[in-house]
């Protein structure tokens, strides 16, 4: 993200690769924490912050400020990923395979067990984790991985397998985990109205605009002044505004339940509890799946924070149109984010010290990553 060339160790190199971050990225956890304060103190002491940040819209349901975020945050991740060696990516079907199988076999289900074993007689909660448990991350995803020094080609192909995936099942999914499942095993029932317009609007405005951003500025920049240019030159200028980016989707979501979250910090805690294990079973799953596949540390990194990243923005969004603004549905889609991302940011570093202690001195990756 910082605008250096960062050389990732090589076989034989000796020295933590975390000490190889920039000055900006090891400071990134202190930019955040600032983040998640100001937009808390924004959304308690100014009550009238949230309405504003509502009322502006994309489409309905959409927020403009936090497309904004998303759109600064993804593209310069975007224009970095090499889109002519995608096909090298999806003939890893290893990977692939798997990947699809922690997002939408093993992570709703887990989700849905943490929620009725953790918060047995707080239904709205449960159901508004249930709910974020069926959308996979498509966004801040990116900017962990990157951060890890995960394979920024084969997220951006795990993003746009989840997104696709996630246009055809997530309704079908929130029948199954709301209202078939429950009532299979004798448990209350839940209702989940949302059409496939609604969730493919979502992924059009966050995912697809960043993405054809990205895509056409590589292409016309290789094509108009050649790929060293592009990647020696330009990447690292943009690379620092995905950083500006999330902070400022940080402040925005925080900002819009800050209220809500200060004034009940009981039901927080209760809802952090079952995504902490969320976090810790899918990361640590996903990245020991992909080291036992034998897949190189760049490709299980990127395996491990796909599977273990939501996306919140469709979690929060759906909970807000069908139960409403007010509701413990929609607060635990809020306090999501408020775990996920000091909890990944911890993770990115967790994966640069695992590198050394599963991958040994044999690597994987002598490849300059311009960060």
């Amino acid at each position: 993200m910082s605008d250096v060339v960062e050389e990732i160790a090589a076989p034989g190199e000796s020295g933590p690769v975390l000490a190889r971050l920039s000055r900006l990225d090891r400071l990134l956890p202190v930019w955040i924490v600032a983040a998640m304060a100001a937009g808390l103190a924004l959304g308690r002491l100014v009550p009238s912050s949230a309405t504003v940040l509502n009322s502006a819209q994309v489409t309905q349901g959409v927020s403009a400020p936090i497309f904004v975020g998303l759109l600064v945050m993804m593209y310069p991740v975007l224009a970095k990923v090499r889109y002519g060696d995608l096909p090298k990516v999806t003939a890893d079907r290893r990977m692939l395979v798997s990947s699809l199988v922690l997002n939408w076999l093993v992570g709703p289900a887990v989700m849905f067990g943490l929620a009725w074993t953790l918060l047995p007689s707080q239904p709205q909660y449960r159901t508004g984790l249930i709910i974020v448990g069926l959308a996979r991350c498509i966004a801040m995803v990116l900017i962990w991985n990157d951060l890890a020094c995960g394979d920024r080609d084969a997220a951006a192909v795990l993003v746009a397998l989840n997104s696709a995936f996630q246009i055809v099942a997530y309704a079908g999914l929130g029948y199954f985990y709301l209202h078939l499942l429950p009532a299979w095993l004798g448990l209350p029932t839940s209702g989940l109205h949302v059409s496939m317009g609604t969730i493919a609007v979502s992924v059009l405005i966050f995912l697809g605009v960043p993405l054809v951003a990205g895509f056409l500025t590589r292409a016309v920049g290789e094509r108009t002044k050649g790929r060293a240019w592009y990647e020696e030159e330009l990447l690292p200028r943009l690379g620092p505004l995905a950083l500006y980016g999330l902070l400022f989707t940080i402040v925005v979501l925080f900002a819009l339940q800050g209220g809500t979250i200060t004034r009940h910090p009981g039901n927080v805690a209760l809802i952090a509890v079952p995504l902490l294990a969320y976090f810790a079973i899918m990361w640590t799953g996903g990245l020991l799946l992909g080291w036992r596949l034998g897949l190189p540390y760049e490709r299980a990194a990127t395996l491990a924070f796909t599977a273990a990243g939501n996306n919140f923005e469709l979690g929060i969004a759906v909970a807000i149109g069908v139960f409403g603004a007010a509701s413990g549905e929609a607060l635990a889609g809020v306090v999501g984010p408020l775990i996920e991302v000091p909890v990944l940011v911890g993770l990115v570093y967790v994966a640069l010290w695992a590198r050394g202690r599963l991958y040994g001195s044999t690597g994987n990756s002598a490849a300059a990553v311009v960060r």
